[in-house]
């Protein structure tokens, strides 16, 4: 045979933004051999006649660093076309690691990455195969995975390897600052793709404390960051706080020349009607000066489901949640949830009377899960709260506690005025990301990102061309993260192939399953419209179903540096 796989007919658009053209496509040996009016036979040949032909899709922004190590399938991301992510983000990561330190980790993670600590010791245990980032990233590549990955090393996991549980305590010294650069520039040498930060309010970790790299100086960020700069490798993303901004990441990019990426630029992030354009003609001017920094935007609305047992939007208020965060019980957390103080100060800062950025919050805010009273589910809790003559915070609160902190409720944070979003997605200096996949997985199901676009944004609203959305999906995320062997249908490249019909493909809705360790549940979204996913020259997905058996070979590489070894 000439070649492994060839698909015929179908419309081939190449993710460069570039016209779709109607050709053929063949792999060989993992690799894209040829395309156009392909000849010669295969082994396999799919008639793609009235289907678009795309490159697989690339996630950068993903919290797989736990869930690979139980599901090598990396469920849901295959579902929705997704053939690349890139892991590790906003510092959160399972190396290095101390086995000492492996339940704290877990707890942070179960805190800032909303990971059940049920799912996560039922999956990870306490016996892990690594230790050292460098050991990680050789258990994944000998474990095997569905789809490629490129793995980031994470601040907070490196302060807490060199400093121990005084990581979210203070700042490190010189002496730890540069074991720590050490260890960021051999991680680099054995292929991480990056290295990745928080700075971000939200992320309170284990007993209400700031997550470890919330403690580091910006000398120390600046001194890890040279460490990518000596190596001659790696982008840096972060999640973005008041210490490290616009300016603070100028200052770095100008200073050390290496790619930044920040997460995220979203309508409403900043409480004001035009806050997020501000950030975005701002970012527009570092782009025209040759800084490189792309700030990560979502095509979603972002909504959360949370319970007030685990009320993640909230504890970035520290002056309120933070006796929450530090309580390890429920009926610890009830008892603040009836403090008539506690409730005071809630409505000062969030009420729907407070001059604060959050004060409508509540009118879009819905009741989504109630054991004591399902008539209340998809119900709005502002609408519910005047039927009442309570004030929503009253309201959400004592629902929570008649429900011993089983009611959920979704809230639509941000992203939520469409005009806003299109803005934002259309500007040249942005990078979709945030999809957060492999995290978050009770609160929200963002890993659908994909077929969420070219189903809603291209077909439904006709506001982005099929190109260049395409792009926005795959060459455009490669590009910000240096992952140089995908992203294009071109030859030589890895055959990392997306078939879908552009006339029905879309994100399903959100559904909650019990699928991960322990039974414990998440949220899901099947996806329409795909037809197939080729991972380097394999068939792993076809008509909605696996190919390829979950305990068997699988056709994903780690990519070191953000390429496949050879």
């Amino acid at each position: 045979m000439d070649f492994d796989l060839k698909i015929t007919g179908g419309t081939i658009i190449d993710g460069t933004g570039r016209p779709g053209y109607t050709g053929d496509l063949a792999i060989k040996d993992g690799k894209i051999a040829a395309l156009g009016d392909v000849k010669g036979r295969a082994a396999e040949t799919i008639d793609a006649k009235g289907r678009v032909v795309a490159p697989g899709f690339v996630d950068i922004h993903t919290h797989y660093d736990a869930q690979l190590l139980w599901d090598r399938m990396m469920t849901i991301s295959p579902w929705h076309g997704v053939t690349t992510v890139v892991m590790g983000n906003c510092g959160f990561t399972v190396a290095p690691t101390r086995p000492e330190h492996r339940g704290l980790i877990m707890r942070t993670l179960e805190k800032v990455e909303g990971m059940s600590l049920e799912a996560l010791e039922g999956g990870l245990g306490y016996d892990w195969p690594f230790e050292t980032f460098e050991q990680y990233l050789d258990a994944i590549e000998r474990r095997g995975t569905a789809i490629n990955c490129a793995a980031q090393i994470g601040h907070t996991a490196l302060r807490m390897y060199v400093m121990g549980e005084e990581a979210t305590e203070r700042a490190a010294t010189e002496d730890e600052i540069a074991r720590m650069r050490a260890i960021v520039k051999n991680a680099i040498k054995a292929g991480a793709v990056g290295f990745a930060t928080s700075k971000a309010v939200t992320h309170v970790g284990y007993g209400g404390k700031p997550v470890a790299s919330r403690k580091a100086t910006l000398d120390e960020i600046k001194t890890l960051i040279g460490a990518l700069r000596e190596a001659g490798s790696g982008v840096v993303q972060t999640a973005v706080g008041r210490e490290l901004f616009l300016g603070e990441m100028a200052e770095i990019a100008k200073e050390t020349g290496v790619p930044i990426t920040w997460t995220a630029l979203l309508a409403g992030m900043t409480g004001s009607n035009d806050g997020h354009r501000r950030m975005l003609a701002q970012s527009e001017e570092m782009a025209r000066q040759g800084l490189p920094i792309t700030p990560q935007v979502a095509c979603r609305p972002l909504n959360f489901e949370l319970t007030f047992k685990e009320p993640f939007i909230f504890e970035g208020m520290t002056s309120v949640f933070a006796p929450v965060s530090a309580a390890h019980d429920i009926e610890s957390k009830i008892r603040i949830y009836r403090d008539p103080e506690f409730r005071a100060k809630f409505k000062a800062k969030a009420g729907s009377g407070a001059d604060v950025k959050y004060h409508d919050r509540w009118e879009r805010a819905w009741i989504s899960h109630c054991p004591s009273d399902p008539s209340l589910e998809e119900r709005n809790v502002a609408e519910v709260a005047r039927e009442r003559n309570a004030d929503p915070i009253d309201f959400v609160l004592d629902l929570s506690i008649e429900n011993k902190l089983e009611a959920r409720f979704r809230f639509a944070i941000f992203n939520y005025e469409e005009q806003e979003v299109l803005d934002l997605l259309k500007s040249p200096s942005t990078v979709i990301g945030l999809s957060d996949a492999g995290a978050h997985a009770s609160q929200l199901c963002d890993a659908c990102y994909s077929t969420y676009l070219l189903g809603h944004w291209v077909r439904e609203r006709n506001a982005l061309p099929l190109e260049k959305a395409i792009w926005m999906l795959t060459a455009r995320p490669a590009s910000v993260f240096n992952i140089s062997d995908r992203g294009r249908l071109e030859t030589g490249l890895a055959g990392d192939v997306v078939i879908f019909d552009p006339d029905k493909i879309s994100a399903g809705r959100l559904r909650r399953v019990h699928d991960l360790p322990k039974g414990a549940d998440r949220l899901v979204s099947e996806a329409a419209g795909i037809d197939a996913v080729i991972v380097n020259g394999s068939l792993l997905r076809r008509e909605g179903r696996d190919m390829v058996a979950a305990d068997g070979p699988l056709p994903g590489r780690l990519l070191r540096n953000g390429r496949a070894s050879a």
